[in-house]
């Protein structure tokens, strides 16, 4: 039963963060992005703030080193990434984007061993991201004529943003705090929305006057904070929580089925073939780059349902 529930729970994630790249692109029609983002977190915050307030979980910081995490968390892995996530999803549809994010698990033990351990990567490893990027250039379908191309613009602001996440995840790295990860993901998307709100009125581009919030805007805007930001987070700590990094990672390769499910559903728009090639690359890199991770999960897995002691090799 228990194997059951997590299975569902990952699942509804899954499709719950995937939808909401669609409901993004709905959005994006009438707000623009960084406000939408602004927006959007501006609510979440405000929902676990409530909730944490409500479990009875300390919300102040009370040291210098639990303001680190917060403050990095927020302004890369919610700010930044969601300022460049949305301003490419003007370009390209949210399925894309949200197989661009695949290279997350790829670019964030890479930034982490080039900026912490100073560790060299190994040849397989190498591969792997090889294939990743291949993929990226795939499905960007670059054309030397033409390098404004929607399509390449629209890559490479997604791809920025999945480096902006992976460089949140590097500088929260082994950070110590005494709060619950409730609290200080709570933080973080107040610190990403002010981030948002400084990028929305720092653009000339950006006017949060020019927004129209259309009845269908508004419900796309609510599914956004409410049931993929706040509702999302939760039950992506739960599952964090129950089965790992390891398995959570691979919600970046379930989750575009989900995105391009929903576009098939409510658009009738269908994955085209540069897409799907440039999934296949990235997911066949990241089982590459992860091979002695995976394997090592799947023997102490193995061991588990056998009742012996896992291994530690």
């Amino acid at each position: 039963m228990s194997r059951v529930k997590t299975a569902v729970a990952f699942l509804a994630l899954s499709a719950v963060w995937g939808s909401a790249f669609l409901a993004t692109d709905i959005a994006l029609r009438t707000v623009p992005p960084a406000f939408l983002g602004a927006v959007r977190f501006d609510v979440a915050a405000l929902l676990l703030f409530a909730v944490a307030v409500a479990r009875g979980d300390r919300i102040l910081p009370a040291a210098r080193d639990e303001w680190r995490p917060i403050l990095a968390g927020g302004a890369f892995s919610i700010g930044a990434h969601h300022a460049l996530l949305f301003s490419g999803q003007v370009y390209v549809p949210g399925s894309v984007a949200s197989v661009l994010l695949g290279i997350i698990p790829l670019a964030t033990p890479t930034l982490t061993r080039l900026t912490a351990t100073r560790e060299r990567l190994s040849p397989h490893r190498v591969v792997g991201l090889v294939l990743g990027f291949l993929g990226l250039v795939v499905i960007a379908n670059p054309d030397p004529g033409n390098l404004l191309s929607s399509n390449l613009v629209g890559a490479v602001l997604v791809f920025g943003s999945a480096v902006a996440f992976a460089l949140g995840a590097v500088l929260t790295h082994d950070s110590e705090t005494g709060m619950s990860l409730l609290s200080v993901q709570a933080w973080m998307m107040l610190v990403g929305a002010v981030t948002l709100h400084v990028t929305s009125a720092a653009l000339p581009w950006e006017s949060a006057a020019a927004a129209a919030w259309t009845q269908t805007t508004l419900v796309a805007a609510g599914y956004l904070a409410v049931v993929a930001g706040a509702g999302g987070f939760l039950l992506y700590f739960w599952l964090l929580d129950r089965v790992g990094p390891i398995e959570v990672s691979l919600l970046e390769y379930v989750i575009p089925l989900f995105a391009a499910l929903a576009e098939w559903t409510v658009l009738g728009r269908v994955p085209t073939r540069a897409t799907v090639a440039g999934f296949a690359l990235i997911f066949a890199g990241f089982l590459l780059f992860k091979r002695d991770v995976i394997r090592g999960e799947l023997r102490r897995i193995v061991d588990r349902r056998r009742g012996r002691r896992p291994t530690d090799d």
